[in-house]
């Protein structure tokens, strides 16, 4: 049997941009929010993260991969996750 690499499913680019993971607690509520932004824009959320976290802004305002924009004031952070730029996650219980 000939394999065909026409058939092959593509390989990712170099290119391609990989998401990272962004998680938001606030004071007094329940859940986190959970954004995923692309990896191209880390270092923004970083900045915007600290500015808000120092008092330089009132509000954090985020826009994920699809659009949707996130506003949190700045005195209810409780605390911002910013996933790591490789994307990796680990599942069970490594070690």
């Amino acid at each position: 049997m000939v394999s065909n690499d026409d058939d092959a499913p593509a390989a990712p680019t170099a290119g391609t941009l990989r998401g990272v993971d962004v998680r938001i607690g606030v004071t007094q509520a329940p859940r986190e929010l959970n954004m995923d932004i692309d990896d191209d824009g880390r270092d923004d959320v970083l900045a915007r993260v600290d500015a808000a976290l120092s008092g330089a802004v009132d509000v954090l305002s985020l826009t994920d991969r699809k659009g949707r924009t996130v506003s949190v004031p700045s005195a209810k952070i409780a605390y911002v996750e910013v996933g790591s730029a490789e994307g990796e996650r680990r599942i069970g219980f490594g070690g």
